[in-house]
């Protein structure tokens, strides 16, 4: 069970929800912050009946991460890759040449509509209902992010035809059962709390209508609590209960196709928004759906997430994020603490090496990891590497992700870039080689 907060943490987390739902005019919220496994803090606030974590609200675009994961089983299980054309999984769309890893991180150029009627106010058919044709496709492949619902259909369909079964039984089985996720369902299971829209005039609500949307429903059909949300923030945070290995979640959490060592920006992995607020890189989902508004991040270096829930069209602003704010500030994480350990290559491989007069470390990180990167105070290139099978290393991260460094004697050989114990060595293999008249 997970320690519960402070009680003055309480109030102050009690406080920002309070004002969040009043001034944003909300019937009814949830919310609550996890850590330690599930929920360590939890309120209802409105019309919202007790208890409060058991109250269904609608997820919206939440599935999309939980599509995503069965995705990810797929290609963990060999059965899909991430570089494969959707026309090789599911033949007949105008976006076949568009990679399952373009859709999951909307980079396919999707249009961000399934075509048609509004489809989350309008009942949902099969895939040959949508008639797909030229006008889904409004951008070219990876030249910008472009959130695409219509994307996550086309997935949500992968998932059926590659399980044989549909959408709804496959997340139920490999992600909501698995996670204890029980009262996660495709359509509403009472209680479950009626979605309306708030006039902007007056304080009137107005009920929203509520149905399954068919092919698009791995775009935003879900249905939880705020207990099931705080399981899967938990899974997020690493508590994975084997529907994937840390790798694969890890990987979920990279964003594509910006600098994540930028302040101040947004970003999307595969399947999760990845987010830098406040200096703190977030990942998880925000949701809406019409009478609906959904909201699941995590702080993974603090090991905390909050949730919230609620049931309005718009109106509240994004809670979540102050509520991690609040929990960083009146409760941090203690680290555990430094105890020596092995270095996994010999200690004279480690220290100061250069690439050309620049000079850089190498140094161990525990027992499985190295990092290169420049002298503290200088601006560089920085990675971590994992052993490979055959002794090389392997970037994990920054610039050399995925590239090979060697480790010789006299020199560092990663990605044609030499690094010498001297500036410019001249018994190294030095790309252009050294000029024979030396430093002068």
């Amino acid at each position: 069970m997970p320690e519960p907060v402070l009680p003055s943490t309480a109030r102050t987390l009690l406080a920002r929800t309070a004002r969040v739902q009043r001034e944003g005019r909300a019937p009814s919220m949830v919310a609550g912050v996890v850590r330690d496994g599930g929920l360590a803090w939890s309120v209802g606030r409105g019309d919202v009946a007790e208890p409060h974590t058991d109250v269904q609200y609608r997820l919206g675009s939440i599935s999309k991460t939980i599509t995503a994961v069965v995705v990810m089983r797929l290609r963990d299980e060999g059965l899909v890759h991430l570089d494969d054309t959707l026309d090789r999984h599911l033949p007949g769309t105008p976006l076949g040449d568009r990679t399952i890893g373009q859709l999951l991180s909307h980079l396919a150029g999707a249009s961000a509509e399934s075509p048609g009627g509004w489809w989350e106010r309008t009942p949902g058919g099969s895939l040959d209902d949508l008639a797909l044709g030229g006008d889904d496709v409004v951008l070219g492949a990876a030249r910008r992010f472009h959130y695409s619902n219509l994307g996550f259909g086309l997935l949500g369909e992968l998932v059926a035809r590659k399980r044989g079964i549909s959408w709804d039984d496959a997340v139920t089985a490999e992600v909501l059962a698995p996670l204890g996720m029980t009262r996660t369902t495709p359509r509403p299971v009472a209680p479950a709390a009626q979605g309306r829209a708030v006039h902007p005039w007056a304080d009137v609500v107005l009920p929203e209508p509520e149905h399954h949307a068919g092919v698009m429903a791995a775009a935003g059909q879900l249905w939880a609590t705020l207990t099931d949300l705080g399981q899967f923030a938990a899974f997020l945070l690493g508590d994975t209960a084997d529907v994937l290995g840390p790798a694969t979640l890890e990987e979920m959490t990279v964003p594509a196709g910006v600098d994540s060592s930028a302040t101040g920006w947004s970003a999307y992995g595969l399947g999760l928004q990845v987010l830098r607020v406040d200096g703190q890189t977030l990942v998880g989902h925000g949701g809406s759906m019409p009478g609906f508004l959904a909201g699941v991040f995590v702080d993974r270096d603090e090991q905390t997430g909050a949730v919230t829930l609620t049931n309005t069209t718009t109106g509240p602003d994004i809670v979540v994020f102050g509520l991690l704010a609040d929990l960083r500030a009146a409760e941090p994480r203690i680290v555990e603490p430094w105890v020596p350990s092995s270095s996994p290559v010999p200690l004279d491989q480690l220290g100061v090496w250069f690439w050309g007069p620049a000079p850089y470390v190498l140094r161990s990180v525990g027992e499985d990891l190295l990092h290169l990167g420049p002298m503290p105070g200088r601006a560089g290139r920085a990675s971590r590497f994992a052993r490979a099978d055959d002794g090389t290393w392997v970037g994990l991260d920054g610039y050399f992700a995925g590239e090979t460094l060697r480790i010789a004697e006299d020199h560092l050989d990663l990605d044609t870039f030499i690094f010498t114990r001297t500036p410019y060595d001249p018994d190294a293999p030095v790309p252009g080689g050294v000029d024979e008249r030396g430093w002068s």
